[in-house]
């Protein structure tokens, strides 16, 4: 029995304004939408992750492992403090724990208030249904990996050779050349060069950070949907608008919003794969087994690349992208009434003391099953909501890194000390990360 079905604890007034400020606040700074590089910059410097996982340790040791119930005037909220309780609350939804809570309704109203992830259950069924159809989770080559990988491999040639030019390699840069490949994979070549549609999205996930505080841009969002409409009538041969073209969408679905969703789950994506290829630069012993993995094979071609994957999982353990997961159920539970909200705070449960691995890059731990034997390692989530486009993610990510440390090597110019000989930091700024190229 886990402590789903037990008698859940009530924390104290103080206790629920420490992780208030300690848990909620940083992340909610941070920018939970939209990362904000102001406020990831103080967040690396102050290591704000590193408090909020001890905090949460000092509660499970003085509360035991069952729900803790926070002191939220007007409001139901539980926080899970045990691996088995995350895992059971994921594996339940959408009913009885919804991922549409009334903070993503503010919040991705703003850009996509047709989203899957804000649906009830009723209007959940046919736009995951069609999402799944177009990202094809659970299969590790997409149909369209072929031309995929070949707009990967052009993509990043384009930024060795820009990074050539003065030897480091900026998340700046970097940046730019991951949305133009996300565009191209999503909307087709023609969208390659156009700033302008993933720009607008940008603005309208910053609003959506304050989600019901800031008033609704009706005009821009209508602009930006106007605009990715264009792009997805093309259908353009090889991009994922081809597909959702041939599969077909009514008004139910809203193809528009559930694109839009996508395009904000790159941008994660791309963090992700930036901070994988840190890692890569300081662990000498991954970079080579990576490399191995590549052997003679062209990362031109899609190729599954195991060991690579397993780098880019266990970069989003060490610093999920998704923080706080967020539930909130339809009916009354052993949580609470109808509409209590449920918070996973995903670091403490991928940073928790008691794993051996929890501050070293250990990517073997998704190839020999320890991951899979502790349900609360969760870097695309867990159960019927886990990310649809988690296959495809680690694809991107996985192949974008092949193509840049086949043939070149990268050491760290700027931020924080990874290394293998010491823990890794609890959060990682990617804004001012830089890397250095090194000669072949």
């Amino acid at each position: 029995m886990t402590s789903t079905q037990g008698k859940t604890e009530t924390a104290s007034v103080a206790d629920t304004v420490r992780v208030a400020a300690e848990v909620a606040l940083p992340a909610l700074l941070g920018g939970v939408i939209k990362r904000r590089p102001a406020a990831m910059a103080v967040a690396g410097k102050l290591q704000f992750d590193r408090p909020a996982v001890r905090l949460l340790r000092q509660l499970r040791d003085r509360h035991g492992a069952r729900p803790l119930k926070l002191r939220v005037p007007g409001r139901s909220v539980e926080l899970a403090l045990s691996g088995e309780d995350a895992g059971a609350v994921l594996a339940a939804s959408p009913v009885p724990f919804s991922p549409s809570t009334v903070e993503k309704r503010a919040a991705l109203g703003h850009f996509q208030p047709h989203g899957v992830l804000v649906s009830d259950a009723a209007e959940r069924r046919p736009r995951r249904r069609f999402t799944e159809a177009v990202l094809e989770p659970g299969r590790p080559l997409h149909e369209l990996a072929a031309p995929f990988a070949q707009a990967i491999a052009e993509e990043s040639a384009v930024l060795l050779s820009e990074v050539t030019h003065d030897g480091e390699l900026s998340w700046d840069a970097f940046n730019v050349a991951w949305w133009r490949l996300v565009r191209r994979v999503v909307l087709g070549a023609g969208a390659r060069d156009d700033d302008t549609v993933t720009d607008l999205l940008a603005r309208l996930r910053l609003d959506a950070n304050w989600a019901y505080l800031h008033p609704k841009r009706k005009q821009l969002r209508a602009q930006f949907r106007e605009r990715l409409t264009a792009h997805l009538g093309r259908a353009e041969p090889g991009s994922l608008a081809a597909v959702i073209a041939e599969l077909g969408a009514d008004d139910e679905v809203d193809a528009p919003d559930q694109v839009a969703h996508g395009l904000f789950a790159f941008d994660a994506a791309g963090m992700v794969t930036f901070r994988t290829l840190a890692l890569l630069a300081t662990h000498p012993a991954a970079m080579d087994r990576a490399r191995a993995e590549l052997g003679g094979t062209d990362p031109a071609e899609p190729q599954q690349l195991a060991y690579l994957r397993a780098c880019v999982l266990d970069s989003v353990r060490l610093w999920p992208t998704t923080p706080m997961i967020l539930r909130e159920t339809t009916e009354e539970t052993s949580w609470g009434p109808a509409g209590t909200t449920v918070l996973i705070f995903a670091p403490f449960f991928h940073r928790d003391a008691d794993l051996p691995y929890a501050d070293r890059f250990d990517p073997d731990l998704w190839l020999d099953g320890r991951a899979a034997e502790n349900p609360a390692l969760v870097p695309f989530s867990a159960g019927p909501a886990v990310c649809p486009g988690r296959d495809l993610v680690q694809f991107c990510a996985s192949t974008m890194l092949a193509n840049l440390v086949r043939h070149h090597g990268f050491e760290q110019a700027s931020g924080p000390v990874l290394s293998p000989e010491r823990p890794l930091p609890a959060t990682l700024d990617n804004f001012h990360l830089r890397l250095r190229l090194l000669p072949d």
